[in-house]
């Protein structure tokens, strides 16, 4: 039986992973450990902040005599403090990759993103040798490039795969991604009608999404095979705004590139909503992604289109679908939640993980 670390085995894609790591001998690591239920049972948990001085000495111990690593671990909140998340992202990513190669793991599967590409083309697929320099504006962009800046010092040790979703979905995850990305302001119990009145268009807003479970079997299949570098991994159809309008019955409003950005960055700033305009940024600029490795290195096929994952992730925010797990909990007092606003807990700010 194989064993297998999962590094932030509490979050969306570590949340799915667990579900289909039921042949395994598994070991959850998080900040904040759920309780043993539903897709956290049968796993044996250890508390862990990765962004912690002494992180790396503890990592090592846990790894010890793992066939493998996965490292889900990453905080895209609070966005007000770069300090928390590059903590998180950085330091803790560093911790883990350290951690990994001292106690002499196989393989170490890491979550990279879209979000690593340089600007690229909408009209086109992009295959993992576009350059993975990153789109600057984004924060969240710039530390998955130091991400796979520390992944690539350390090929020539360890068996290292990188897994480049595009935005990834579930019913689970509605209250966690309404939370992070709409904030408390937002009127999600309208989306119960399955109906939004306007929906922004812009030509470069096109994206590519991918189920929860279907990144997760990425990931089983990336564990349980011998392959190695970077594999994009998105399903069809690609998400437009004319795509969303017809999903939501709703009237398309063309809305130019300058006040998309200067829309996000003014109702960050005045902390009504939790998404800088550098999310914004990265959404107009980051290519589509071609799947043909994944398909024929990973034997990989998405089992859900992408249009049936944004419908179930629209019906878990419209019903605040979650989790016990922390990071998808229905927490009310959660960052992000009206009740948080009580406790003077502003979106972007107050650390949700």
């Amino acid at each position: 039986m194989t064993h297998v670390v999962v590094i932030g085995a509490t979050g969306n894609a570590g949340t799915a992973l667990l579900r289909r790591l039921g042949n395994h001998d598994v070991t959850g690591v998080a900040r904040r450990l759920p309780a043993p239920s539903g897709p956290y049972a049968g796993v044996d948990w250890h508390a862990c902040d990765i962004g912690a001085p002494d992180a790396t000495g503890t990592l090592t111990e846990l790894f010890r005599g793992a066939d493998a690593v996965v490292h889900l671990g990453w905080q895209i909140q609070p966005s007000h403090d770069r300090r928390v998340l590059r903590r998180t992202n950085v330091d803790g990513s560093r911790a883990v990759i350290a951690a990994a190669v001292e106690a002499g793991v196989p393989s170490l599967i890491a979550a990279s993103s879209v979000g690593v590409y340089a600007p690229g083309p909408k009209n086109d697929l992009v295959g993992e040798d576009w350059p993975a320099t990153g789109v600057a504006a984004s924060s969240y962009s710039r530390d998955k490039v130091t991400l796979e800046g520390m992944l690539d010092a350390v090929e020539d040790r360890i068996r290292v795969v990188r897994l480049r979703p595009g935005l990834i979905f579930q019913r689970d995850a509605g209250t966690e991604i309404a939370r992070y990305f709409l904030g408390p302001f937002a009127p999600t119990r309208l989306l119960r009608f399955g109906r939004v009145p306007v929906v922004p268009a812009n030509p470069r807003l096109r994206l590519q999404a991918v189920h929860a479970d279907d990144v997760a079997d990425a990931y089983v299949r990336a564990i349980e095979s011998d392959v190695r570098g970077a594999f994009n991994i998105a399903a069809e159809p690609v998400l437009t705004p004319k795509v969303a309008a017809t999903l939501l019955h709703g009237r398309r409003v063309p809305v130019p590139d300058v006040l998309l950005r200067g829309g996000a960055a003014l109702t960050w700033w005045l902390r009504l909503q939790p998404v800088d305009a550098g999310w914004v940024r990265l959404a107009l600029s980051a290519p589509l992604m071609s799947t043909a490795r994944a398909r024929a290195e990973l034997g990989w096929h998405p089992t859900v289109d992408a249009v049936a994952a944004l419908r179930e992730l629209i019906d878990g925010i419209a019903h605040r679908a979650h989790t016990d797990g922390p990071p998808l909990s229905a927490g009310r007092t959660q960052p992000g939640r009206p009740a948080a606003l009580l406790r003077g807990r502003l979106p972007g700010t107050g650390n949700p993980y």
